[in-house]
């Protein structure tokens, strides 16, 4: 993996680049007295010199914001003409270095890019189909209603390019406005999706996050992201459990995987769900702690890597989620110390559960060698 980065004006763009075919990048703004729309301004800047000197298409766009009811359409008003054909997702998450957006960057080499539908986009690489769909949403101020018609919406996409959720679904993102209320809806709504399409404990789940987060419509309680790739073969797609570390989510009544991976020609991509500080009974560790949560989740993480053959060195990216502000300075500085190179952006989020102070999702990339399709 070779990290990276890239400055301009008054924003740096911290990147990971694999093989000069994908690039994982991190986008902030380095002068938090700038008004909103001289941060976007600035970062949109950047991001276009930054895809000028890379050469590679963005394919996923992902912007946290600190005041998505203010913020999000000006967003989109300065992305969709210029970006129409990437996945746009603008998730009320504020930043925690106290500027007004950070974004989330993900650049891959392909052959062709098409828009299906308001949500998804088809990224084309030779005999593999990758669909990104963002910012999925139901307004009908029920999350369990919501949630039910959201992954309704991702049988149906998926149906209509003859795959299905349980074979082709790789991620997903659950961001739940006042997660500590709505977060039930979200899982029974998940449990009875999987349910209907074969995925139990029995045979495999989602990796996934859910995590608190908002829309710009006040009225809408949850918002779903997806990943998913067309054309893969038995056994190019894995899950990972780090058992000795943590429990089965299906043992608390959770319908999701620690983490998972899918395997091409050169390259695993690994996969790692929102993961806190939990043992393998299911129980929250270091309760009040923020120093001890942070390693402890960190800790995690690194066996789920490990499972996969896998490390720290091996890091595209990370997000981390906040359940209290104050705690950011702290696990800033754990994080300079442990994954130093690593792209990463760390947002004010609560856990769905409120013991857990901190919880990480992250991705990586391992160099390997298959009988696999080309990437």
């Amino acid at each position: 993996m070779f990290y990276s980065n890239f400055s301009f004006k008054e924003t740096d763009i911290k990147y990971a680049k694999f093989k000069d075919s994908e690039i994982h990048a991190i986008v902030r703004v380095l002068d938090e007295s700038l008004t909103f729309l001289e941060q976007l301004e600035s970062v949109m800047s950047a991001l276009d010199a930054f895809e000028k000197e890379q050469q590679l298409p963005i394919v996923f766009l992902r912007f946290l914001t600190s005041d998505c009811s203010n913020q999000t359409l000006e967003i989109l008003k300065n992305v969709e003409t210029k970006y129409q054909n990437v996945a746009i997702s603008v998730i009320g998450q504020p930043p925690l270095d106290m500027t007004k957006l950070s974004l989330l960057v993900y650049m891959r080499k392909c052959d062709s890019v098409e828009r299906i539908d308001n949500y998804t986009i088809k990224v084309n690489s030779g005999n593999l189909s990758h669909y990104f769909s963002s910012n999925i949403v139901s307004n009908i101020q029920d999350t369990y209603s919501e949630t039910e018609l959201q992954l309704s919406y991702l049988e149906k996409m998926l149906l209509n390019e003859n795959l299905n959720i349980a074979a082709n679904c790789v991620r997903t993102w659950f961001y739940v406005q006042n997660i500590d209320v709505n977060y039930s809806g979200v899982v029974k709504a998940r449990r009875e999706n999987f349910e209907k399409n074969s995925l139990t404990e029995k045979t495999h789940y989602i990796a996934s996050t859910g995590i608190g987060g908002r829309f710009y419509d006040k009225d809408v309680t949850s918002v779903l992201d997806s990943y998913s790739v067309g054309g893969l073969k038995e056994k190019q797609l894995g899950y990972l459990y780090a058992a000795k570390n943590m429990n089965r989510t299906s043992d608390y009544g959770v319908t999701f995987e620690r983490g998972s991976y899918v395997d091409y020609q050169d390259r695993r991509h690994i996969f790692v769900s929102g993961t806190a500080s939990i043992d393998n009974k299911g129980a929250v560790v270091h309760l009040g702690d923020i120093k001890a949560q942070t390693f402890r989740m960190l800790e995690n993480i690194e066996a789920l890597l490990k499972e996969a053959s896998s490390g720290f060195e091996d890091l595209t990216h990370l997000v981390c989620y906040l359940r209290d502000i104050a705690d950011y300075k702290i696990v800033k500085k754990i994080f300079e110390d442990k994954i130093p190179n690593v792209p990463y952006v760390i947002t004010y989020a609560p856990v769905c559960r409120p013991q857990w102070l901190i919880e990480s999702e992250c991705m990586a990339i391992k160099d390997l060698k298959t009988e696999f399709e080309r990437f």
